[in-house]
């Protein structure tokens, strides 16, 4: 293929499923539905969690800022998904490209550190339940919740500057939903390999060594738990984990899924759908877990929904 600069000024066509317009309508009303109660879910738990006294602590602190980073990272993707969605154009703007490969791998690689200091916050709590309060002192929550953010869009400049110095074909056609790395890669007119074994780096980086931590930190707490002898007091510190483990299951599950499989015309459909859940569901699910099986977080949402708790 020709090597061309063109991209830099007429941007990028992202396929979807443009072969499969019926499922584009279905997906525009579904994926509008989803990214509405996306946006109430996650600031509720923003709103719940600033104005409960209850929850000041450090899971809400922390869920606070997973409920943030979630509002962004969709907020980053949708609007443009819909667009595409809802017509026959296609495009983004190179500057969009850009723009939006850096948000949504700064965020992305943000909450895989978020999560793995949630489940630090979980260890302590629960391993070190005398310490906690002196572990987990307000400074220090500070402190790792802006190593989770600093951290990842540090990650996210490297890789975005690196994946736009690539020369890039002429038909500059994406074949995803968004602006992906892996998407991106395989539209470049030159060897990709020491990128490609960059984004190997850097999924060791934020995604092996993160969930390796958090796998971890689950082995202590089982542990733990398990030398407790009354059923109910197990029952209640599994209890005060399980939502994380559910949003760490479905997160990193999907995470791999997408940047770790063999490459094929299947796998590359398969992986649409990865995507769609990756950057649509997930982040709609996440208030749910937590306030379902959070009996303080219910009693605090209805609280700001000027309802009677008791």
């Amino acid at each position: 293929m020709k090597r061309t600069n063109a991209s830099t000024l007429e941007g990028f066509i992202l396929l979807g499923f443009s072969d499969q317009p019926h499922l584009e309508m279905v997906l525009l009303l579904v994926v509008s539905i989803i990214y509405i109660l996306t946006l109430m879910g996650n600031t509720a738990i923003i709103l719940v969690s600033y104005f409960s006294p209850k929850l000041h602590t450090p899971m809400y602190f922390f869920l606070s800022n997973l409920s943030f980073l979630d509002l962004c990272f969709t907020t980053s993707v949708v609007p443009q998904m819909l667009w595409n969605f809802k017509g026959p154009d296609k495009t983004i703007s190179y500057t969009g490209c850009v723009i939006q490969l850096y948000v949504s791998l700064g965020l992305g690689s943000t909450e895989c550190i978020l999560l793995t200091v949630m489940a630090y916050d979980r260890f302590s709590a629960i391993c070190r339940p005398l310490h906690y309060g002196v572990i987990m002192h307000p400074k220090l929550l500070r402190q790792l919740a802006a190593l989770a953010w600093i951290s990842g869009f540090v990650g996210s400049t490297v890789q975005t500057v690196l994946v736009f110095q690539l020369p890039l074909c002429s038909h500059h056609v994406v074949d995803d939903f968004t602006c992906e790395e892996p998407a991106l890669i395989k539209i470049a007119c030159v060897n990709t390999t020491f990128l490609e074994n960059e984004l190997s780096i850097a999924s060791v980086l934020y995604v092996v060594i993160p969930l390796g931590l958090i796998l971890v930190s689950y082995g202590c707490i089982v542990r733990t738990v398990l030398k407790i002898k009354s059923t109910e007091g197990r029952r209640k510190a599994f209890g005060t984990c399980g939502s994380h483990l559910i949003v760490v299951v479905l997160f990193f599950g999907t995470l791999t899924s997408i940047y770790i499989q063999p490459k094929s015309k299947y796998t590359q459909n398969y992986s649409k759908f990865l995507t769609l859940f990756y950057t649509v569901v997930t982040p709609s699910l996440n208030p749910l877990i937590y306030t379902l099986r959070n009996k303080e977080a219910k009693w605090a949402l209805q609280r700001l929904l000027g309802r009677d708790p008791r």
